[in-house]
């Protein structure tokens, strides 16, 4: 396997792990998903910083009944800034929407984390 192989590979597992910890309803294991200081964007609501900033958005998703999360027409492209970045829809039990832009990066533990993570609520269901 080469080196873009295994990288896209471990960022697979961190989008894998992300959804199975969101869909289990644990927000501290999505934020563990992010870099210490990863910036989130969740348009409409507003633009978040590091773990426990994530970590409470999450919190307050699945407080408010939000699971089920599933993506579709998902697409992995090599960032110039290094690691991958995705881009995709999504939907859950009462929403949907798209990712602009996730960008994953291995960090030196060889784990695949969100640097940065854009995305938007299209609509409800």
């Amino acid at each position: 396997m080469n080196t873009h192989t295994t990288q896209l590979a471990l960022c697979k597992a961190g989008i894998s792990a992300w959804q199975q910890a969101f869909n289990r309803q644990d927000a501290q294991a999505c934020a563990q998903q992010y870099t210490k200081h990863a910036t989130m964007k969740a348009l409409p609501f507003g633009e978040f910083t590091g773990r426990e900033q994530i970590a409470q958005f999450w919190q307050d998703i699945m407080d408010q009944g939000f699971h089920s999360v599933d993506y579709s027409d998902v697409d992995w492209q090599p960032s110039p800034e290094g690691g991958y970045i995705l881009t995709s829809k999504w939907t859950m039990n009462k929403a949907y929407g798209v990712v602009h832009k996730e960008h994953w990066v291995i960090e030196e533990d060889g784990h695949a984390r969100l640097i940065y993570d854009e995305f938007e609520v299209l609509g409800e269901k």
